[in-house]
């Protein structure tokens, strides 16, 4: 069974968490909520929400407090039905997110709306790209994102961001002038550019690792990520020495988990990130992941209550009993 996360680990992330709440809430604090230009996904319908209330109401309330019950029932969502830890840190991040939006005064650094909409858009971008890269999120998209990917397995968690944060904008420009909304597009754009180059941009990562720890390796990769794996035969050009290569595809969540695995069984294997554009054939999301460790460990559960279909089930149900029955036998 899966270990608990060490205390360094647990430490580093934490950090990871507090930093991008901080950049966050800067951002919005000193750029975006002065310029009437919208943040991003859960954080930007707080701020309209605000807006709205007190323009039309008049009801004020504060911004830090609408992002904290927006993002109620999205983390009861992503604790049943994405995963536990991830959506942990990212409660915790919108946590301090909160936090830093009640404490950092709301202060306009410039009166241009196009810097206030660039600069705030780069500086969001960084905190969530952050959180990214060290396997966590902001919160809020990234989880209604994964789970309506996991309900529509042919459409990407990118296409969701889309649509959600588009109605976001025609809203904003519906009610407000329209040259908010436009200018809220640019700071979208200047975000998205910005967490490609610190993160990926791509969903699906095909990861291709040269290690002399072959077993080590694949008996960890199988008991952290129920991922398909090809072992490749290959020797070192000026050595000759015999390796081997282990190519795998996972999901962009997944690539600091399996950064840290590697470097923990092999600090000197060599491996290279690919970025994968599409995949024909079997790609299990988190929740069908969790119902084969299960069967693994031999937990059997009903094919009713499977996240895995009839066939996949029945298939695995063989090989994990076949697997077991061999382990007695030897």
């Amino acid at each position: 069974m899966k270990e608990k996360m060490p205390l360094q680990e647990l430490g580093k992330k934490l950090s990871i968490s507090l930093c991008s709440a901080f950049l966050c809430a800067l951002s919005m604090d000193l750029f975006l909520i002065p310029a009437h230009v919208y943040a991003s996904g859960i954080n930007g319908a707080a701020q309209l929400i605000a807006d709205i209330l007190y323009d039309w109401g008049p009801v004020h309330l504060p911004i830090a407090l609408l992002v904290l019950l927006l993002n109620l029932p999205i983390a009861w969502l992503g604790w049943k039905k994405v995963g536990k830890s991830f959506t942990f840190f990212s409660f915790v991040t919108v946590l301090f997110t909160a936090l830093f939006l009640s404490i950092l005064p709301v202060h306009p650094l410039s009166k241009d709306i196009l810097l206030n909409s660039i600069f705030g858009g780069m500086i969001s971008a960084i905190g969530v790209g952050l959180a990214l890269k060290f396997g966590i999120s902001t919160g809020g998209l990234d989880i209604i994102a994964i789970y309506l990917t996991r309900r529509n397995k042919n459409a990407s968690s990118g296409r969701y961001f889309l649509v959600l944060n588009g109605i976001i904008i025609l809203i904003a420009g519906a009610v407000y002038e329209w040259q908010f909304a436009l200018y809220t597009l640019i700071s979208r754009f200047v975000n998205s550019y910005v967490i490609d180059l610190i993160h990926t941009k791509y969903q699906k990562l095909t990861v291709i690792t040269i290690t002399d720890k072959k077993d080590e390796l694949i008996e960890a990769i199988q008991n952290e990520f129920d991922r398909g794996m090809t072992l490749i035969p290959s020797y070192g050009g000026f050595t000759g020495a015999e390796h081997c290569s282990i190519m795998i595809v996972i999901s962009h969540y997944e690539l600091y988990r399996m950064e840290q695995l590697i470097k923990q069984i092999d600090p000197q294997a060599f491996t290279n990130i690919l970025e994968t554009n599409k995949i024909i054939g079997c790609f299990h999301n988190e929740e069908e992941q969790r119902v084969v460790q299960q069967m693994k460990h031999g937990e059997s559960l009903p094919v009713r209550n499977s996240a895995l279909s009839e066939e996949d089930y029945r298939y695995f149900l063989q090989l994990f009993e076949a697997r077991r029955k061999k382990e007695v036998e030897n």
